[in-house]
């Protein structure tokens, strides 16, 4: 069997790699050449070296998105694992109908991100129609408008990362730690929380890179916000590209950058995922 596998190997994985080559590599490579050119079209362009990436940090909208984008990151990341945590803490006590509360919390991730945004839009819009505003009214709104969406959208995706790492606790351990006297703090401080620090790092990482990489929910809730004042950094790249002429060059540049940030941050949790487990 494993001579056949070798010798097969290459007949089976190049149409993947082909694939991958003509839907991912060509098109990744070409992005960063044109990062570096003005053009209109691929067939038209011309290097004019990093005057596209010299634009990025002079753009007002692209600074704004950037921190904008960083605020709006820290704070549904904080919120969400918590919620999460909280949850998938009080699932796990074997209350009754436990099977169907996690069925609950977690259908919102089944829904897809443009429906939930303008579903969302509805629902806020009309909550503040009561004060004559709407989420395009100011900055903030939409902020918390954002972050209200992705805590209901995700809390129960990542409660299901939690309840695996609470459930892989031995049960001797906490038992152990009741015995010698340890307070219900202490078990949750010095038993649990050490015990599923490898979910927490994955759920921490996955809303970290789902942080920046927001883009549909973006432009479903504050979709037509004549300031663009609510703009992430996903949503500021595609007006950057389509809806600005003859910036088309700066817009590749802001996704490479895009890139480079969201590859850092998959990157780092690779690594701290691993050592993890490597310290387990």
């Amino acid at each position: 069997m494993d001579k056949a596998i070798k010798k097969y190997f290459p007949l089976f994985a190049l149409p993947t790699l082909a694939a991958f080559t003509i839907g991912f590599i060509i098109p990744f490579i070409m992005g960063i050449y044109l990062s570096f050119c003005k053009f209109t079209t691929i067939t038209d362009a011309k290097i004019i070296g990093f005057s596209n990436y010299t634009k990025i940090f002079g753009d007002e909208t692209f600074v704004h998105a950037l921190w904008y984008t960083v605020l709006f990151t820290i704070v549904s990341v904080l919120l969400i694992n918590f919620f999460a945590f909280v949850i998938a803490m009080l699932l796990t006590k074997g209350i009754r109908g436990t099977n169907v509360f996690r069925t609950i919390f977690f259908m919102p991730n089944l829904i897809g991100g443009i429906v939930l945004g303008y579903i969302w839009q509805l629902i806020f819009n009309g909550i503040l129609a009561h004060w004559d505003i709407t989420l395009m009214y100011h900055e903030k709104y939409g902020f918390w408008g954002l972050v209200i969406l992705m805590c209901w959208q995700q809390v129960g995706y990542m409660m299901i990362i939690y309840i695996a790492g609470i459930q892989n606790i031995p049960g001797d351990l906490i038992e152990a730690a009741k015995i010698d006297g340890a307070t219900s703090w202490q078990v949750l401080t010095k038993v649990t929380l050490p015990m599923v620090m490898p979910s927490i790092t994955v759920c921490t990482f996955l809303t970290l890179t789902n942080g920046f990489k927001l883009y549909d929910q973006n432009m479903a809730l504050t979709a037509g916000e004549p300031a663009k004042m609510s703009q992430l950094l996903a949503l500021n790249i595609y007006d950057t590209f389509y809806g600005r002429n003859g910036w088309e060059g700066v817009g590749q540049a802001k996704a490479v950058v895009f890139f480079i940030i969201v590859a850092v941050i998959a990157v780092t949790q690779n690594y701290l995922t691993r050592s993890k487990e490597v310290q387990q």
